[in-house]
């Protein structure tokens, strides 16, 4: 039997912020959430996130996850995200296929948006 994956983990100082942020940001269903542990999902992608107390964000500005998603509205996505203290990572580019923006969550990791044509 091949392996099935089974989720995608970051590390957060506070999780049920960071649940909120993906939950409000993004529109991802809150499964489980407590203050050292929380799951969420989009569609078939399950997203879990869990407590550290280390300072996860100065080692996140160098290497991080990335997780891209492919949005409907960009400038308003980048808006609710702004909202709940995301930094857009550069400017947002007009590709010939579509829009693409980089984005650091409010811990540091990477997310990839792209609007398609």
């Amino acid at each position: 039997m091949a392996a099935s994956f089974r989720w995608i983990l970051q590390l957060h100082r506070d999780v049920p912020k960071a649940a909120r942020f993906y939950s409000e940001g993004l529109d991802f269903t809150i499964n489980v959430c407590s203050l050292r542990w929380a799951e969420l999902q989009s569609g078939s992608l399950k997203l879990a996130l869990m407590h550290s107390s280390h300072d996860q964000a100065t080692a996140q500005k160098e290497y991080s996850s990335l997780l891209s998603f492919t949005v409907t509205d960009m400038n308003n996505t980048v808006s609710k995200l702004m909202a709940l203290g995301a930094e857009l990572d550069g400017p947002i580019k007009y590709e010939i296929h579509g829009k693409v923006a980089a984005m650091r969550c409010i811990d540091g990791h990477v997310l990839g948006l792209y609007e398609p044509l």
